[in-house]
């Protein structure tokens, strides 16, 4: 697996997040909407903003109402940059979506995932809590209206458990087919902690995740009020005892 990084940041640090996350023992950075989507209209500049870093945009997290304009815009981005995934959060509420809304959702991602496809960049689906699609079932409806290899499915572990999805590596077992993303998190009462410091069975999920032969991206999604440094060091160093090292 290749390990990667998110934390929404500063401004400020904006640069040290991308100079630092190499170091650290990251292989890429997943970056927060508000890191990119300022330079949409101006991918040379922000090419120039990486420093040739590589890594510095493997995946966008493009969290955002289902516009197909936008999606398009974020697409040819994504294409400019480099990029090599892009992962859509839905920024809407799960409430009133109907199994028929659900369907219609997914059908038009998958349009924009097979444009995308055709410039070699995945689209991926985060499921999250109160959005369209949270739950197992929600899963099975969106997938089932769509042919297979479309979209992928992010997997978040933190917003399963929120969700109240109890056995996460059961989740991983029955979606293994979907599963191109892992954003690995930890949460306690419905605050994100620091990985390794929450409730959420990170053990056992890895083993799920080598059960199913997982090798894609595992990304540390470091949402909780710790600093930028110790986001990037305790969870590297918690990677490192729960993961063979880097080859």
């Amino acid at each position: 697996m290749r390990r990667a990084f998110s934390k929404p940041v500063a401004p400020d640090e904006v640069e040290t997040l991308l100079s630092e996350f190499g170091p650290a023992g990251y292989d890429g950075l997943q970056l927060k909407s508000g890191q990119f989507l300022p330079w949409l209209d101006a991918p040379e500049q922000f090419r120039d903003r990486l420093a040739g870093r590589p890594g510095a945009a493997a995946v966008l997290i493009y969290f955002d109402e289902l516009d197909d304009d936008r999606m398009s815009a974020v697409i040819d981005f994504a294409a400019a940059v480099g990029t090599e995934m892009i992962v859509f959060c839905h920024n809407r509420s799960r409430e009133g979506v109907t199994a028929a809304d659900r369907a219609a959702m997914a059908v038009r991602l998958a349009a924009h995932g097979r444009r995308a496809g055709e410039s070699g960049i995945k689209l991926s689906l985060h499921h999250h809590f109160d959005q369209p699609v949270m739950l197992p079932s929600d899963v099975r409806e969106f997938w089932g209206a769509i042919d297979p290899g479309a979209i992928g499915l992010t997997v978040d572990t933190a917003h399963l458990a929120k969700s109240g999805v109890t056995d996460i590596p059961a989740f991983i077992r029955e979606f293994a087919s979907l599963i191109d993303n892992v954003h690995l998190k930890d949460v306690v009462d419905g605050s994100w902690r620091l990985v390794g410091q929450g409730d959420v069975d990170l053990d056992g999920i890895l083993a799920a995740l080598d059960e199913i032969g997982y090798d894609s991206w595992l990304c540390i999604d470091e949402e909780s009020d710790a600093s930028l440094e110790d986001g990037l060091q305790v969870s590297a160093r918690w990677l490192d005892t729960h993961l063979p090292p880097n080859p």
